[in-house]
Formats: structure tokens, sequence, C-alpha cells
């Protein structure tokens, strides 16, 4: 397995991510409880691991998750529109019982681990109760995009998962449609111009084409049920 530090994802203007330095990718499905709310991820796919690769972000490639060059057919518009502000001065914090609740709301990608339990918000008054911690922290963590981050009010401790350095192509087929690349593992990513942003232990990348938060995914693949056959594919197989 390659070093964190050479692993590197470039967006190149109007056209894909280029993935350099061996970055595994593998297929993640959300999967619902039985009431039908998002619950879990399961790896169902790996893909051959290359040195180097290009992802689509145009949405329109026929060899998806991989680039076909159809962004210049399309004329694909990728002008990177996120903020460059760090994640602690874009969330607004959440106080709570035990903890507190920082939250970038720009970034939700729409997955939905949050609702479980009557919706992480309502959990956090009542986080004295070892049950509801437990949930709360289920919650941040399973959030691919890293909208929430859960911080301990006594220890000053933040709760962050342990992910591997590498590349999920999200499938959500609870919701019907294909969500975005969640990168794990503080990966570096570069924008067009080649500056960098910050380095996070989970963010997600459009590759639908149209979210208003280029590079990053704003959930705008659930608004058009972006489908991209992959589920199915495994599904035949």
């Amino acid at each position: 397995m390659p070093s964190p530090g050479k692993m590197k994802i470039v967006v190149s203007k109007d056209g894909p991510y280029m993935v350099y330095g061996g970055i595994p990718l593998s297929l993640m499905i959300i999967e619902p409880n039985k009431e039908g709310l998002s619950w879990d991820w399961k790896e169902a796919k790996d893909f051959p691991v290359k040195e180097e690769y290009s992802l689509c972000r145009c949405g329109q490639s026929k060899n998806k998750p991989y680039c076909d060059s159809s962004h210049l057919r399309a004329k694909f518009d990728g002008t990177e529109t996120a903020t460059r502000r760090p994640f602690v001065r874009q969330a607004e914090v959440f106080d709570g019982a035990t903890m507190t609740l920082s939250d970038a709301e720009e970034l939700c990608a729409f997955a939905r681990f949050c609702d479980p339990g009557g919706k992480i918000w309502g959990l956090m008054d009542q986080t004295v109760d070892p049950e509801v911690r437990k949930l709360a922290i289920r919650e941040a963590a399973h959030c691919s995009s890293g909208r929430l981050v859960l911080h301990d009010k006594k220890t000053g401790e933040t709760f962050e998962p342990r992910l591997p350095s590498s590349i999920g192509v999200v499938e959500d087929p609870a919701l019907g449609c294909s969500g975005p690349l969640w990168v794990r593992g503080r990966i570096h990513i570069e924008s067009a111009d080649g500056t960098p942003y910050e380095a996070r232990n989970r963010v997600t990348l459009c590759r639908c084409g149209a979210s208003s938060n280029k590079p990053f995914c704003n959930g705008s693949h659930a608004s058009i049920r972006f489908r991209d056959g992959l589920v199915e594919f495994v599904r035949l197989k």
C-alpha cells in the first residue's frame, strides 16, 4: 500500500479527478435498517488498484466511475465554487449535555445516517444516557461528508472514525440513486489552480456534475436521481 503522503487527488479544470499514488477504490453501498433508515456501509466491490487513474466528474461517462472524456462533448462546466475556509470556520456548533456537535451544513451529501433515533440534533441533550451517546457517536462517524463532527465537552476529544486512505464510490439503493465519491483518510485534494483544500479524514466529492458546491457534494445526486448502473452490474455478477 502506498503511503498517504504520496496519495493525491487533483481536480482538473472542467474535467475529471486525477488520482495519484495508487489509492484503493471500492464500491460502497448504504444499507438501511428495518425502518428503512441509513444504518451501515457495505463494501460491495474492489476495483483494480492503479497507480494513476481519472474519475468522472461530469456524471456522463459511459465507463463510470472512470472518465471517458465525455466532459469534452458535454462542455462540462466544473467551476469550483466551494469555500477554502477550514471546517471549523464553516461549522455551526450545537451545545449538548456531554458533547458538542460541529455541523457544516453546506457539506451535506444526503447519506442520512444522522436520522435514526430522532435525528442527531435531537439526541444532543440526551447524551448523559450511555446508549444515546453511543448512537450519536455512531451517527456522526457514519457521516461520509464529514459535515458532522462530535467533541466531548469534558475531555475535548474529537470522535473521528479510523478510516483507510481510500476512495469509495457511493451507491444508495434505498433512495434509488448513486452518490458521491467518499474520500477517506486525509487524502490531499488539490484545486485546478493548484491550491490545496483542507485535508480531512472524510469528505465527499461530486460525481453527478450537479453540485453547486464543487468539487464537494451537496446532495444534488438525490434530487436529480443520478444513476451510474454500477449496483445493477454487481448484482448481475
